[in-house]
């Protein structure tokens, strides 16, 4: 059955956006992107109200992963049965890092991201690999590009927990003279999977994509509001902002000018303590209605292996899974040529690693049924078992948060009215920034 395509005006008023800019792709002349304050990045129609019977942005509406989400198929020969109907299509488990030193201090968690594109780049016969970094001239923002060495990769290195579009880009991996990578969150890498649907050059290009874990964006407030907490006032004045890395699993880093003596001054605070007592304050409703954490439409997803404490000064490790056949054979050349020390895991690893992801995935199928009952509209994710998760994953009492929780957010977050996309002003923020954050809901453990 083909879900009826939803318009990229109403994903945005009925708060289904998830800003990855694929519409912005499909459609440049009559979309673009936009950097809100507090709802993240958001698509704005150049020429005001659309027709209704422009093709092209119906043909952007229907890449669109906020509401119909890329369908699952049936689980292809060899991927691990016990993962697959709440992780998806996990051909192989593995743990490791990049050998290049620099690479793996400065990533996230082991640097495999970043060299796996290296090697792509290298020795892959790959043209470039489109990710996101820190804006130059707005360090407080994102910005997509096509990096074609280490050091611009390196450039780029660690998480941003902000709001980014790298979809929004695909065009320089359609028009690039050979394959790319595609590096993005699970959203990001679904919306490319929707695209290279409809778009053979794209198709063709795009030759490996990454995804990152994610366990939702925070809006461009929540980063204010965690560099307020770390004594930068003026967010006019922050000149960097470094959200992991440098260490495993790193601290989030803001550096600021003192506008009164020109200093530069540098604050840190932990990443558990900055994630979870700020930032993840501040995510999309949108975040709280996804099922795919772990990028399943992706040939290689990476992410953290949290299955152990993490010990003082220990060197950053990766969590990899490998996706696809195509993904399979990267990933093994990768190894041969030296770019990464891998070691294969068994498949209860993953779920051993990332227990919150496993129990946030479990809570959708709760979520979604009060939503729909309040006239909220909801992602459609066709072929993934979220009732079956529901059911076996959480409590009697964890089931009922699911339902009344979400009640109150949908009130609380006033979900029932059109979202408004106000073009943010950096430095201009008179109303605190914690006014916007989510106070506690009991909403089951997945957040």
């Amino acid at each position: 059955m083909n879900l009826p395509v939803v318009s990229i005006s109403e994903v945005v008023s009925r708060h289904m956006c998830t800003g990855c800019g694929a519409c912005a792709f499909m459609c440049p002349d009559k979309v673009q992107m936009i950097d809100t304050a507090t709802h993240g990045r958001r698509p704005e129609l150049v020429d005001g109200p659309a027709d209704p019977r422009d093709a092209s942005l119906e043909q952007a509406a229907l890449v669109c992963p906020g509401v119909n989400y890329p369908a699952m198929p049936a689980p292809a020969a060899g991927v691990e049965p016990e993962l697959f109907d709440e992780w998806g299509p996990v051909l192989e488990v593995w743990e490791g890092y990049s050998t290049d030193s620099e690479i793996r201090f400065r990533g996230s968690s082991g640097g495999v991201v970043t060299g796996l594109a290296l090697f792509c780049v290298e020795q892959g016969g790959m043209a470039g690999a489109l990710h996101v970094r820190a804006r130059q001239d707005a360090p407080l923002l994102n910005e997509t590009v096509l990096s074609r060495d280490r050091e611009s990769l390196l450039a780029g290195s660690g998480s941003r927990y902000s709001p980014a579009s790298p979809c929004e880009e695909l065009g320089q991996i359609e028009n690039a003279e050979g394959p790319c990578v595609f590096i993005g969150k699970p959203c990001d890498i679904a919306a490319a999977a929707k695209a290279r649907a409809v778009r053979p050059e794209l198709d063709r290009k795009l030759g490996l994509t990454i995804g990152i874990f994610c366990a939702g964006t925070p809006s461009l407030q929540g980063t204010i509001a965690l560099a307020k907490r770390l004594g930068a006032d003026d967010p006019s004045q922050i000149e960097d902002i470094r959200y992991r890395g440098h260490g495993w699993p790193g601290e989030i880093t803001a550096t600021w000018r003192n506008p009164k003596t020109g200093l530069l001054r540098t604050s840190s605070v932990t990443y558990a303590d900055g994630w979870g007592n700020t930032l993840q304050k501040y995510r999309q409703w949108r975040c709280h209605m996804c099922a795919d954490h772990t990028g399943e439409t992706a040939d290689v997803s990476v992410g953290d292996p949290w299955y152990r404490p993490v010990q003082p000064g220990e060197p950053g490790r990766s969590l990899v899974l490998v996706r696809t056949e195509r993904g399979r054979q990267i990933v093994r050349e990768a190894v041969a040529k030296g770019y990464l020390v891998l070691e294969r895991r068994a498949a209860h690893i993953l779920v051993d690693s990332q227990k919150h992801l496993e129990r946030t995935r479990a809570t959708i199928w709760g979520r979604s049924v009060a939503s729909r009952l309040l006239g909220v509209l909801t992602p459609q994710y066709k072929g993934m078992k979220l009732f079956k998760a529901w059911a076996k994953r959480l409590s009697w009492k964890e089931r009922l948060q699911s339902l009344t929780g979400t009640v109150t957010r949908v009130f609380r977050r006033h979900l029932l009215r059109p979202e408004r996309s106000v073009p943010a002003q950096i430095g201009n923020f008179s109303r605190d920034s914690e006014d916007q954050a989510e106070r506690p809901v009991a909403c089951s453990a997945g957040g």
